[in-house]
């Protein structure tokens, strides 16, 4: 085994000859895209399409969606899509840190730079009077969300609502993950299978620095959850999680329902979906897409906006 591992990190070794890839420029990479939340926030962020909100307004449900690791608000907007004209939530779609820039940006971004637009939107909406707020994560923005729950971030500010988690990123299923650390450095970056479309809206180079911050913060929020917390109080939570999924290893719904609970001790609802797909929510720009993960969208989003509006 020890042969086989002196082999391995060789041939990464001389592989890894260029640590800063060659960037296109049609790629989010190369400086040239954008997310466009960067420069309409008004279209994506309620705090800014109306920061003075009526006091009927400002009981209206609001969620705040949070993209994940390496991707872009594109991956909320089919929600956004689906609602379409409904007046009875909103929706923030907020970028997380060091994202939609370029490949520089993401690359020195540390987890909490990640996390720390969340907590910018979340408190620009208590600051102008909004106190119906809820959060919904998709992948690594599950995650976020959870550290802020299980730090107690919500002591100091109103709790949210409903937390709402797609595909949670608790346990990885690439277990390569965990050698971030020795093979990072050599290789530098890894190349995503990302579609020319998808190229637009997710990184397609991930920086090792960025793999080393991912794997800091599930490694954190495991050790949460392991230890358990409970939810604010008048805080509801569900988890919706492909049962097959090459990026989240579905044990991730376990731990949450293990590790978290409502404030008066109940269990948190998990529900297992039958899906491939990670962030099943998301279908544009696939490449293959079935009647079920258009049903599966369907029924998650009519939940979410039950659990809204209930």
């Amino acid at each position: 085994m020890k042969h086989f591992a002196s082999l391995f990190l060789l041939c990464l070794a001389l592989v890894a000859c260029d640590k800063r890839p060659e960037i296109s420029p049609d790629t989010l990479d190369g400086g040239v895209l954008f997310d466009p939340s960067l420069y309409q926030p008004a279209t994506y962020l309620v705090s800014h399409a109306n920061p003075h909100p009526s006091p009927a307004e400002a009981q209206r449900p609001v969620l705040l969606a949070v993209h994940g690791y390496s991707a872009s608000t594109f991956e909320w907007s089919e929600l956004r899509q689906w609602a379409g004209g409904r007046t009875d939530f909103s929706i923030s779609q907020v970028l997380m840190g060091g994202h939609g820039r370029d490949y520089d940006s993401f690359k020195n971004a540390s987890w909490r730079d990640w996390q720390a637009p969340v907590m910018e939107e979340y408190e620009r909406l208590e600051q102008a009077g909004y106190r119906n707020i809820s959060l919904a994560g998709s992948s690594t923005g599950c995650t976020v969300i959870l550290e802020l729950l299980a730090r107690g971030y919500f002591s100091r500010h109103q709790a949210p609502r409903q937390v709402l988690l797609v595909d949670p990123n608790v346990v990885p299923s690439d277990k390569l993950l965990t050698l971030v650390g020795v093979v990072g450095p050599l290789l530098g970056y890894i190349e995503a299978d990302n579609t020319t479309g998808e190229d637009k809206y997710w990184y397609h180079y991930r920086p090792y620095e960025t793999l080393k911050e991912l794997r800091t913060l599930v490694n954190l929020v495991r050790n949460d959850l392991q230890q358990g917390f409970r939810l604010p109080a008048g805080t509801q939570l569900k988890v919706y999680k492909s049962e097959k999924d090459d990026t989240a290893d579905p044990v991730s719904a376990v731990l949450i329902h293990k590790g978290v609970q409502t404030s008066d001790g109940r269990a948190v609802d998990v529900s297992m979906v039958g899906s491939r797909l990670h962030v099943f929510t998301r279908l544009d720009l696939r490449e293959s897409v079935t009647p079920q993960d258009r049903d599966n969208q369907r029924q998650a989003f009519e939940d979410m906006a039950l659990r809204l509006t209930r």
